[in-house]
């Protein structure tokens, strides 16, 4: 199971866990993987205090971070978090203000408790991206990814002198090559079967196609990968690790809300939709009310990427404090037909590792069989 890039980050498996919650990092790191904070849904203040957290809980190992610094989004810049949602709000349309409060309406959504007003995710507005970077340069991070295009140049050029790799993520091999000649060192071709924002190419399809486009900068398989014999499959298509997600979402370490949970424990893989309803770009998640409200042609459509999200913060923060499985935001990929039962992270980790072996050998077995037929 070991590849070149287990080598090149000094971990056991090469197992790269994308999670926003900091338990579940450290968890895959101590584990003999490489844990990746996802950032976009922190303030810069609170992405320190998580680092800070993993800094003192990996036991030494390595992590990374994910940020998210979109090549198309609207042009908002700001010195404040007040004023960046000013400005995106002015932009928001009456029509959709007022689709928003049907909803609130239609759901019978409980009032949020006084003083409680929460503005939305912040952390694809390149001014917050940008200081989530100066924030996780800051640590000892061994990777930064971006998940929404290439980093900047200077971004790519800052990492790169202080010896850390830059990870971009790639839904077409265009895009993965355009990647590799801006510098990046690892393209995450991640298929149509991922969770949160993805592609339109099939996992089978994209890996070979970005390996061939990209070689030899190596390249991580993401999208419908939740097993050993997944990761083995990944591996024989080129790939030189596996780039999870959704995984580790329904585990003990993570911070899924109980009907989060719930709903991915009952889910099937037929349950999800490409939906831009929560961020304004395509993502997959479970489908739900709230999803099939965007999707209704009577509706104003969703917004683009960050309005979409501002303009939905209150009726997503009034979901969740309702407890509505109906309605939660539950972003996961078509992984989730196999989310059976609550696990720990070091039993899902050698649980695909055990998988993996067992994959391999009865492969081997079954190609020796042939040969000697």
């Amino acid at each position: 199971m070991r590849t070149a890039l287990c080598d090149t980050f000094g971990i056991e498996y090469p197992i790269f866990a994308f999670s926003h919650c900091r338990d579940v990092v450290a968890a895959v790191s101590r584990s003999g993987g490489l844990g990746v904070l996802g950032a976009v849904g922190f303030s810069p203040e609170q992405l320190q205090i998580e680092l800070e957290w993993i800094d003192d809980h990996v036991d030494g190992r390595p992590y990374g971070v994910d940020t998210v610094m979109p090549q198309k989004a609207v042009d908002v810049h700001g010195s404040s978090p007040e004023d960046l949602l000013a400005q995106i709000r002015s932009l928001i349309p009456d029509r959709h203000r007022a689709y928003v409060e049907e909803l609130i309406e239609r759901f019978e959504l409980p009032p949020l408790p006084e003083g409680e007003a929460p503005g939305g995710v912040l952390g694809w507005a390149e001014d917050v991206a940008r200081r989530h970077v100066e924030v996780a340069l800051a640590h000892p991070i061994c990777l930064i990814a971006n998940a929404l295009g290439s980093p900047p140049g200077d971004v790519i050029e800052e990492a790169h002198s202080r010896g850390i790799k830059v990870a971009a993520l790639a839904g077409k091999a265009q895009h993965a090559q355009r990647h590799a000649n801006n510098g990046v060192d690892i393209i995450v071709a991640q298929g149509y079967e991922a969770g949160g924002h993805t592609g339109e190419v099939s996992t089978m399809v994209l890996v070979p196609e970005v390996v061939r486009a990209v070689w030899p900068t190596p390249v991580l398989a993401a999208g419908g990968i939740g097993s050993g014999a997944q990761i083995a499959a990944a591996l024989s298509l080129g790939a030189q690790g596996a780039w999870m997600g959704s995984v580790w979402l329904a585990t003990a370490e993570s911070n899924s809300s109980p009907e989060g949970i719930q709903a991915y424990m009952d889910a099937t893989s037929s349950d999800t939709v490409r939906s831009r309803s929560y961020t304004g770009k395509p993502a997959r998640m479970l489908r739900n009310a709230w999803t099939d409200a965007w999707e209704d042609p009577a509706g104003p459509g969703p917004l683009g990427m960050p309005l979409q999200n501002i303009l939905t913060a209150e009726a997503n923060a009034r979901i969740a404090r309702s407890h509505r499985k109906d309605l939660v935001f539950a972003p996961v990929g078509q992984i989730v037909g196999s989310m059976n039962e609550v696990r720990t992270v070091r039993d899902v980790v050698f649980g695909m590792v055990e998988e993996y072996i067992e994959t391999v050998e009865r492969l081997g077995a079954s190609l020796t069989a042939t040969e000697q037929a």
